[in-house]
């Protein structure tokens, strides 16, 4: 081979790898703490952003250390404490200082993060309607999955966000689906919700796709 020609090969290659090392900087990183199976983070995942799950057992976002030039968060602390589905646990009987460990956790990333410089285009914090309320405050924005187009057992588990985000936009105006009673113990309710009742926390935590796709179109 020419020694010309052997000089461009190797100068193109190296342009190349500089292309892939700049697209590999700009590269948008997705915190999704407490994140569980990734459903919320999916679509940014498959878009090609740079999507970091921060979830037991592989992290602890207690002692997360957060990287440079995050781009946005999604939040989902466990709301066990927090829920007022769990009805038959009185407030005065939760345990809010172990709940709260995973929300501060939380906030101490998100904060920490738009101390310099507020360089976050968006986040979210995601927990049911309930006690989290006494601590944060109103949301921001809140929800039922059915208004997003779900129609399974998850459809009418009522939803707070609060941040900083755009609003995702709701598809569904007119309820169809069936109302749930979590105080009746009744056979005929327990019978009819029979996927509800039996469904474990971490199925039911999972964030619907319609409310996840829409979340996505809007905050990009």
């Amino acid at each position: 081979m020419p020694q010309e020609e052997a000089i461009y090969i190797d100068s193109q290659s190296n342009h190349q790898d500089r292309i892939k090392r700049c697209r590999q900087m700009k590269k948008k990183i997705i915190l999704d703490l407490c994140g569980g199976t990734g459903a919320w983070s999916k679509l940014y995942k498959d878009a090609g952003y740079d999507v970091r799950n921060i979830t037991l057992p592989g992290y602890d976002v207690r002692t997360y250390k957060p990287p440079d030039n995050v781009y946005g968060i999604l939040a989902a602390p466990p709301c066990t404490t927090f829920s007022k589905a769990c009805w038959n646990i009185k407030k005065k009987d939760r345990d809010f200082k172990s709940g709260m460990a995973e929300v501060r956790a939380c906030l101490n990333i998100i904060w920490a993060i738009q101390e310099n410089g507020a360089p976050l285009e968006f986040w979210a914090l995601e927990n049911p309607m309930g006690y989290l309320y006494n601590f944060l405050g109103y949301p921001r924005f809140y929800f039922q999955p059915w208004q997003f187009g779900e129609t399974g057992f998850t459809a009418t588990k009522r939803t707070a966000l609060w941040g900083y985000f755009n609003s995702p936009v709701k598809t569904v105006k007119k309820r169809t689906i069936p109302f749930i009673n979590s105080h009746s113990q009744s056979k005929k309710q327990l019978s009819e919700n029979k996927e509800w009742y039996s469904a474990g926390a971490d199925k039911r935590a999972i964030t619907p796709q319609g409310f996840a796709k829409a979340f996505f179109e809007a905050n990009r």
